[in-house]
């Protein structure tokens, strides 16, 4: 056999899995030199949340990173994660888009592509795999490893073949959740490798202890290349170290031929790094351990906890804990990876808080089960399928030909900042975040405008949807994704500071209409927690110019905000809002979105009424319980 090959994570995956991917590129720069030095097989340094955090937490721009990572390593083929037709985002992009982002991606650096899709549905790949066979780089396509009674070694064997197939230069074993034991890593190796004439990659998580193990056994059997990262970022629910495997594989036929000398001298740079910024250590916990029962990655799972902590619901862990794997089995056994991970785990955790069962179900749950994330494994029990979607129709087509160009849309929307094609492809996959980023990145460099912190205070100085309304709409079939959001959800769980208390939506308050109009008179008296009637006065506060009120009171139905979150007036930033002052609306009815939990929650209306108020703005933070709209109850 010959050397074994490594990928090193540590600029993508590895500080992804323990830092919240909060290493920013200039505290990469120093050590790239040293890194392009070591013989690796590629790096990865792009792609997963880099791209989303990049523009979300450290104003950065995730395509200026990538030149410059290109600019300084010259001997070392750059990797990047691509989520198949999601990109680098959480919802199916159509494939103009798909086909212009790799185009771009590869002129600014990457050279290996790694895809994978969440269902192992291979026409989800489909795409991808033509776009990057058209620009001359390497197509990895990946079998996404997981443990259920449908997911046998013939099963994986039978995706990997497909994949090849349709064009991939190497398959990539994608074990995100550290489930692959050693003895089953030899054997879906050596299957392959009797199988395909294409190199094979291991890709795993240490989550549970398993991974040093599994990439010896993995090296017994022949596989090309694994991953692994420095060490500093390496263990618990990131990758095995670099260092060990390179020692554990010294002077046998697999030897790496790494200098272990070298690979100190990095890691001693991410250790000062680490200790100077106060990222985590990578270590393994027993409710890490326990991902063997449930499935769900390691970082998801530690985020959870913390989360639940701060609601002071840790008391509850064990029973959301206990409920993945049910819904796990409802729909279809996925494996849990971005974003079923998110749409699997968050709906257990729902299903827990609420006190009923998918009573709130998330609109990328429901959009799972229409069929519009691919096939499952087997089919959605009927009982649940119904309870989420009723009799709608299940999708049978590839999902992305349903969804509308929107290469052509994006630039026009975007005319007014955008300064290249790669900040156009930003807008199409992060609009809302996009606009926030441009406006800092403009008002920074603004001599007359203050530096301003806030990204919606710099969106309101600059007024850039004003200035450059977007084009019209082209209506989508109805029985596309939610594309609406372009994956504006950010689906990466370890940078949402939101987790769910859940309560009732509505209480009873008093509104008091001024003839004609909507506006409004509010009193509200709150006895031991409860809402009562109360006569109307014959002045009150109001928040615009007072008029009679006539005698009497109204019942009033507050809309809570069930979770922290964000509030979303409209499905898009380019579609009307749900609803509007003085609009009917009736029981049901959709009123606006609660982005959480990396997901989009639709807040319908419990009664039928007219809407009376809205008490807070598009894009702006909710907490939980907080009064976002008022109906005036028939």
């Amino acid at each position: 056999m010959k050397n074994i090959k490594i990928t090193d994570t540590s600029l993508r995956d590895g500080h992804q899995s323990l830092w919240a991917t909060r290493m920013t590129t200039s505290d990469m720069i120093p050590i790239l030199d040293k890194i392009d030095e070591v013989g690796y097989h590629s790096l990865e340094v792009w792609g997963g949340a880099t791209f989303d955090v990049c523009i979300r937490y450290l104003n950065e721009d995730p395509w200026e990173r990538l030149r410059t990572i290109r600019g300084i390593v010259k001997k070392t083929p750059l990797q990047m994660l691509l989520r198949g037709q999601s990109l680098v985002g959480y919802t199916h992009y159509p494939d103009d888009i798909v086909e212009k982002f790799i185009e771009k991606a590869a002129e600014n650096g990457i050279d290996i592509f790694r895809m994978f899709d969440a269902l192992n549905d291979v026409r989800n790949l489909e795409a991808a795999l033509k776009a990057v066979k058209a620009t001359g780089k390497h197509a990895q396509a990946s079998v996404v490893y997981t443990i259920s009674p449908v997911h046998t070694m013939q099963h994986f064997l039978d995706t990997a073949l497909k994949l090849r197939e349709m064009g991939a230069d190497s398959i990539c074993i994608k074990d995100m959740a550290g489930l692959l034991s050693p003895y089953a890593a030899y054997e879906l190796v050596k299957m392959l490798k009797e199988n395909l004439d294409v190199p094979i990659q291991l890709h795993t998580h240490y989550i549970g202890g398993l991974a040093i193990a599994a990439l010896l056994k993995a090296a017994e059997a022949g596989v090309d290349i694994v991953d692994t990262a420095s060490v500093p970022m390496a263990f618990g629910s990131s990758q095995p170290p670099v260092e060990t495997i390179v020692r554990a594989l010294q002077d046998s036929e697999r030897d790496t031929g790494l200098d272990l000398h070298k690979l100190f001298e990095i890691a001693n740079h991410f250790e000062q790094l680490r200790k100077h910024k106060g990222f985590e250590r990578g270590v393994t916990r027993i409710s890490d351990m326990r991902v063997f029962e449930h499935q769900v990655p390691g970082g998801m799972i530690s985020n959870l906890m913390s989360q639940m902590e701060e609601q002071k619901a840790t008391d509850r862990i064990d029973e959301v804990l206990a409920e993945i794997p049910r819904v796990r089995e409802e729909m279809g056994y996925p494996p849990l990876v971005t974003p079923t991970s998110q749409i699997i785990s968050i709906q257990a955790v729902l299903n827990v808080l609420m006190g009923e069962r998918y009573k709130l179900c998330p609109g990328e749950v429901k959009d799972y089960v229409r069929g519009l994330y691919g096939k499952p494994p087997v089919p959605i029990k009927e009982e649940i399928r119904k309870k989420i979607i009723g009799d709608e129709p299940v999708v049978t087509v590839r999902p992305a030909d349903l969804i509308d160009p929107m290469w052509e849309r994006a630039r026009q929307e975007s005319a007014h900042y955008a300064r290249s094609d790669e900040d156009v492809l930003t807008y199409a996959l992060f609009p809302q975040v996009a606009l926030k980023f441009f406006a800092w990145r403009e008002a920074r460099g603004h001599e007359d405008m203050p530096q301003i912190e806030t990204h919606n205070e710099v969106r309101e100085e600059l007024d850039i949807t004003k200035e450059n309304p977007p084009a019209t709409r082209n209506t989508i079939n109805q029985l596309s994704p939610k594309a609406s959001f372009r994956g504006d959800e950010e689906m990466n769980i370890d940078h949402i500071r939101e987790l769910i208390l859940l309560l009732d939506q509505t209480s009873i308050s008093e509104l008091e209409f001024q003839k004609d109009d909507y506006r409004l008179a509010l009193r509200k008296n709150r006895h031991d927690g409860d809402m009562t009637k109360m006569a109307a006065p014959a002045t009150a506060d109001i928040r615009e110019e007072p008029a009679p009120v006539p005698a009497g009171t109204i019942d009033l139905v507050e809309v809570i905000s069930p979770m922290v979150g964000t509030y979303y007036a409209a499905p898009s930033p380019d579609a009307p809002p749900f609803v509007k002052i003085g609009d009917r609306v009736e029981a049901g009815q959709t009123l606006c979105i609660v982005e959480a939990m990396k997901l989009m929650n639709e807040i319908k209306a419990e009664v039928s009424g007219v809407v009376a108020d809205i008490l807070v703005d598009n894009a702006q933070p909710v907490e939980y319980g907080q009064v976002m709209i008022l109906i005036a109850k028939n």
